[in-house]
């Protein structure tokens, strides 16, 4: 099991409604990323990887 949980961040950062069309991610996680223990980091990208799936489905 990996210790680290990479930031999702794709340095396409593109907010729009306060998520970034990037990488998911509310503003709100992105403020709170560093913070985060790791179960809020998975739980925050599979958040950010299920409104991706979303935004790109249309």
């Amino acid at each position: 099991m990996a210790t680290k949980i990479d930031n999702p961040c794709q340095s396409v950062c593109q907010l729009k409604g306060g998520l970034c069309t990037g990488c998911g991610r509310t503003t709100e996680d992105i403020r709170q990323w560093k913070s985060m223990k790791r179960p809020e980091k998975m739980k925050a990208s599979k958040r950010a990887e299920q409104r991706l799936k979303k935004i790109a489905s249309g």
